[in-house]
């Protein structure tokens, strides 16, 4: 506990009295942008926006993967009925 509440304080000394780094406003960048996601979508979807070569990642997921990142995705937006199913639809074709 002590060690976490020592590196807590030391990390706004390192980043330059509260300027953010390049790193820092990416890792922002791409939580806002998968604000929405959990579990593992979000986890996916965090890697790949961080690596930044999204074609690279989306090649490497599964079926199940897409499915699950389409999915939460379509929850994130409160989509139901057949707004749901096109989006499905949609979202499984391009990933």
């Amino acid at each position: 506990m002590l060690a976490c509440l020592l590196l807590a304080t030391a990390v706004p000394f390192v980043a330059g009295a509260g300027t953010p780094t390049p790193q820092q406003q990416r890792m922002a960048e791409c939580a806002a942008k998968n604000k929405g996601l959990k579990g593992d979508a979000y986890k996916d979807a965090q890697r790949t926006c961080l690596c930044g070569h999204p074609a690279a990642a989306t090649a490497a997921v599964t079926p199940q993967q897409r499915m699950t990142r389409c999915n939460a995705d379509a929850s994130a937006k409160h989509l139901s009925g057949d707004a749901r199913k096109t989006f499905m639809s949609d979202c499984l074709r391009s990933h």
